[in-house]
């Protein structure tokens, strides 16, 4: 691997030939690629970020004390290049790496992860992602304010290079979640410097394959290869460019004029196309791919507006959304209509008795009606109109469409669309602003819990007001064991009172859908490979290569 990356890394100059499918091409000369990345992001602190448009451009300009395996996601080492856990499995030792450099040249510590990982947990942040970091001791009671001493909180420097974490219990993915982006360390000396400015271009210091080069607002973020990152011989890409498309059409029209490398998304009504040109050319490239993705579609209910305060209102409106009708004539991609929250996962899937219906009946309406008769809603007119939040996107748009429709012919109920761009959209639902919100969650590891455990009280990112004691308990139940099995039961009836009480209305499970050009390639074990995905959508570019196709 390492002579490979030595020959194509710093120079592109050398133009080797390779096969694959019957299709020559050589390494292109220019490694900057341009992606479509859906809208505008929030922000660039790894510390108060939650989404996915933020989460691509943070995963390749910061690194965590582990680092993403491409195409797995297992960890591997990232920051730390070794590390040990105690007997009973409550402390982990990390090692890192001497060569580890921040862009401006200045040197990683493990006191820049305890620096970063404080911060995360401060009140002050008021990061919605903190809850992440509540596996490690007193993190919970930090972020509570009942402990206000940081040196009480299990991260300690032992030295220079070597972090020690101690945790609540024994957490059996807790290496996994040390590569997610709330555990990136931030680097101590700009933020300290610039305040709330430090992410912003000229200021932005990071420590991962990429650095910032330029943020111009809603137009494109650029990213350089960061010469100061210590496995940098391994990257082939230059540059990367994030266009904030919102508009989906216009995305694949950039697409299609050579504007950009790979999409976001498809849209909606071209699947169909774009499906048919697959059946009729199979021997060919596709550029359109779909793929399976650790993800749900749903909406929120804000439980503590009316009239979705009552859970026999948020019942029937779940019973009368058409699951399996959306993903075969709206949103048509391979979609799996969801009768439950959590996709299937590590080997978990929810069994329990309170599976929504995937299509509408009459006995489903009919059961419906009754509940909003008890709830007091013998005619609907006389309930609160519905007012359904979404963020600007022709997808989210066509969906929310269709459910207005669905809830009205099957309850006659009124219900108002409303759609905010990203950032007030994210405003709006962390300030609780809203009756009904869509909403997708991505896992941010291979496990349930990382969709169960967002519904605690007071979580982060729960967001509906919804608060039940027994559910919390299962949650920290199944954070205490090592036993698989156990711990599955756990979630399984922590998801029974989620499907019971309803504060969320699972619509269906993602796969994901994008356009990518056939220069587009991919490092796998020193060699170039075709694209390829991973489940949770992880884009990587450190792994990414550009290639020019001999026709």
């Amino acid at each position: 691997m390492g002579n490979f990356f030595k020959i194509f890394s710093v120079s592109l100059s050398f133009l080797l030939l390779w096969e694959a499918d019957a299709r020559s091409y050589t390494v292109a000369k220019q490694q900057l690629i341009k992606v479509g990345n859906a809208t505008e992001p929030k922000d660039l602190d790894p510390a108060t970020v939650t989404g996915t448009p933020e989460s691509h451009i943070l995963d390749n300009l910061f690194e965590g004390l582990m680092a993403y395996q491409p195409r797995t996601l297992d960890p591997i080492p990232g920051v730390a290049e070794s590390w040990s856990v105690s007997a009973d499995g409550k402390v982990y030792t990390f090692k890192l790496r001497k060569n580890a450099r921040w862009s401006d040249g200045v040197e990683v510590t493990a006191q820049d992860f305890v620096y970063s990982w404080i911060r995360a947990l401060s009140p002050k942040t008021a990061s919605e992602y903190a809850y992440q970091l509540f596996y490690v001791k007193n993190g919970e009671a930090f972020n509570a304010g009942k402990i206000k001493d940081p040196t009480q909180v299990g991260i300690k420097a032992l030295d220079k290079y070597t972090l020690q974490v101690s945790l609540e219990n024994p957490t059996p993915f807790f290496v996994r979640l040390t590569s997610f982006h709330t555990y990136y360390p931030v680097p101590p000396h700009v933020v300290e410097k610039e305040g709330k400015e430090w992410t912003k271009e000229g200021k932005l210091v990071s420590n991962g394959p990429f650095k910032l080069k330029e943020w111009k607002l809603n137009r494109h973020i650029h990213l350089a290869r960061n010469e100061h990152y210590w496995d940098k011989e391994a990257v082939m890409m230059n540059e990367v460019i994030f266009y904030p498309v919102e508009n989906t059409d216009t995305e694949e029209k950039m697409f299609v004029a050579g504007d950009l490398h790979m999409t976001s998304t498809v849209p909606t009504l071209k699947v169909p196309f774009y499906q048919s040109k697959m059946k009729q050319n199979p021997n060919q490239y596709q550029i359109y791919k779909n793929v399976p993705n650790l993800a749900v579609y749903f909406y929120r209910f804000n439980v503590r507006k009316k009239p979705m305060d009552d859970p026999r209102v948020r019942r029937a409106l779940a019973l009368t959304v058409d699951r399996k009708l959306i993903v075969e004539r709206v949103t048509r991609g391979g979609q799996l209509p969801a009768g439950s929250f959590t996709p299937t996962v590590a080997g978990y899937f929810y069994q329990g008795q309170h599976t929504l219906p995937v299509s509408v009946t009459p006995e489903a309406i009919a059961e419906a009606k009754k509940l909003l008769k008890d709830a007091g809603y013998e005619d609907p007119k006389t309930m609160p109109k519905i007012e359904l939040l979404y963020n600007t996107n022709e997808a989210h748009k066509q969906i929310a469409i269709a459910i207005q429709q669905m809830w009205n012919k099957n309850l006659g109920v009124e219900v108002e669309l409303f759609n905010q761009e990203w950032k007030v959209y994210l405003d709006s639902e962390n300030k609780g602003n809203f009756n009904v919100s869509r909403a997708g969650w991505v896992g941010d590891y291979p496990d349930p819990n990382t969709f169960l455990d967002m519904f605690v009280t007071n979580g982060g990112n729960n967001k509906t007001g919804w608060s039940n004691k027994d559910y919390d308990k299962m949650i920290d139940m199944a954070a205490e064991t090592l036993d698989q099995a156990k711990r599955f039961d756990y979630f399984q009836k922590a998801e029974d009172l989620l499907l019971t009480e309803l504060p969320i209305l699972p619509i269906y499970f993602y796969t994901q859908q994008k356009l990518i050009s056939e220069d587009v390639r991919m490092l796998e074990e020193g060699k170039i490979t075709e694209w390829y995905d991973n489940i949770t959508d992880r884009l990587l570019y450190k792994y990414y290569v550009l290639v020019d196709v001999k026709k």
